[in-house]
């Protein structure tokens, strides 16, 4: 409001004489948040500029108070009179001898005090506040610290012009609640600030103090809070410049989250996405386990249309050709044939048990990724059964996908329960029929289409046995 209304007055006031332009220009310096206009009514520079002096002496002979006490009737009168400059410098001023005198607790008393003033200065609190939070850093002790920012919380609390430094102050005290190994504690103190709403926070300490909840989410294992908090974040962020290291750790945090949620297809991509970042591509230490891990989370990922439509896509990879075990595993996947599960292990079992996926094939996370793997090969080895058979004994299946009668079945039936293929078992006769049944709708076309090609047929016919017939009688 403050930018608009003076660019409105700007052609206004070319035609002012020097002395009325300054004191319009003062008047549009003293807009507080709102833009709403407060009017100076006296300026009290010169009566600050010789009590600033005189309590500072006063407070280097040890009257502190004294220097305070001063001080008060001339920051009473500069904020009635709307001075913001020689209010703020009064509120300064007092905040700096309290931190020279290291009279900490005074400084929080007075800090309590201006803020419930009536008629309090908003210009004046924020850099009162601001000045606070830099005698902050160098407390003496950590109790020190933490009773100043308790304090500062309190009276920064609902108020948007200092919703920045309060901000901050929480993200302090979050961190050392972790350092005392309460990550309970800090991840609730952290949640409390909703900073994606705030105007005066840059987009890029937005993302760190979001992905610094989602940490503290994380490490607590609360992990249907972290997946919200992680909708706060626009992954578009990341295509600016100096994002990097924003970008990796938000898809390191969003791959924990997914392997909770044993998401491997989300994993996937976010492998790729870690793959892609130009600092990754420049490392062949980082994008090689960055691209295995997303053809390996890729493979492992239930089958759909999303996960058919990226092993294409990722076959494409020029990098790829680098890592000839890894594209050999996506080749099997990709294949029309079927491939055995003890025949893939054979092949590939030694290179993915390298792999940091399923080197720990002894953890229940190793075994877990393990036994999907397997269950993927011969889903995998199901569906081109369906492309090659419409009717097929349950003896004749389980021999070819090397398995016992019952276990066959059983992978059929979660198939066949996903939706992924259509199929059913006629028990008695011990037969699977992998066509399903047609609706008479569908029986009535059939024929029609059937009857519509033996007439064109048929009238082929007569028309070359009649252009024979003419043939003979010339």
């Amino acid at each position: 409001p403050q930018q608009l209304f003076r660019l409105r007055l700007q052609p206004f006031c070319n035609c002012l004489t020097p002395f009325t332009a300054y004191i319009l220009a003062k008047t549009i310096q003293m807009a507080d948040d709102e833009g709403k206009i407060i009017k100076q009514e006296e300026d009290y520079t010169e009566q600050v500029d010789a009590a600033l002096p005189t309590a500072t002496s006063l407070r280097e002979d040890g009257k502190l108070n004294e220097a305070v006490d001063g001080l008060l009737p001339l920051e009473k009168k500069a904020r009635i009179a709307a001075d913001v400059k020689s209010t703020s410098r009064i509120l300064v001023h007092i905040v700096t001898m309290c931190f020279e005198a290291q009279a900490w607790d005074t400084m929080a008393e007075y800090i309590v005090i201006f803020m419930k003033r009536r008629g309090q200065l908003k210009k004046a609190i924020s850099d009162m506040i601001a000045k606070a939070c830099e005698y902050l850093e160098q407390a003496p002790d950590k109790e020190t610290t933490l009773k100043m920012i308790e304090t500062l919380r309190v009276v920064t609390a609902g108020k948007i012009h200092v919703e920045l430094e309060r901000a901050r102050l929480t993200m302090k005290l979050a961190k050392m609640k972790e350092e005392e190994g309460k990550i309970t504690e800090a991840a609730e103190v952290l949640q409390e600030l909703q900073v994606e709403t705030y105007g005066s926070m840059e987009k890029q300490e937005k993302v760190e103090f979001i992905l610094e909840q989602m940490r503290l989410c994380l490490a607590k294992q609360d992990w249907i809070r972290a997946g919200i908090i992680s909708k706060k974040i626009s992954v578009k962020f990341f295509e600016g410049e100096d994002t990097a290291e924003l970008k990796l750790k938000y898809y390191h945090q969003m791959l924990e989250l997914a392997q909770h949620d044993e998401r491997y297809l989300d994993m996937s991509r976010y492998h790729r996405a870690i793959f892609d970042t130009p600092s990754v591509q420049e490392d062949p230490v980082q994008w090689r386990p960055a691209l295995q891990n997303a053809v390996f989370f890729l493979v492992l990922a239930p089958f759909d249309s999303e996960q058919s439509d990226l092993l294409p896509r990722v076959m494409e990879e020029a990098k790829l050709e680098e890592l000839p075990e890894t594209k050999a595993v996506l080749d099997a996947f990709q294949s029309k044939e079927i491939v055995p599960w003890q025949q893939f292990e054979a092949q590939h079992g030694e290179v993915l048990q390298a792999t940091g996926i399923f080197a720990h094939q002894s953890s229940e996370m190793g075994k877990k990724l393990w036994e999907a793997l397997k269950s993927r090969v011969i889903e995998h080895n199901i569906r081109i059964l369906a492309q090659y058979y419409e009717r097929i004994s349950t003896g004749r299946m389980a021999e070819l996908l090397n398995l016992e009668e019952a276990d066959a079945e059983r992978y059929l039936s979660t198939l066949v329960s996903n939706g992924t293929i259509t199929a059913k078992i006629d028990r008695p006769s011990k037969v699977v029929v992998f066509q399903p049944k047609k609706r008479a709708v569908d029986i009535l076309n059939q024929w029609t289409e059937s009857l519509s090609g033996l007439m064109t047929h048929v009238d082929k016919a007569t028309h070359l046995m009649n252009k024979e017939r003419m043939v003979h009688q010339a």
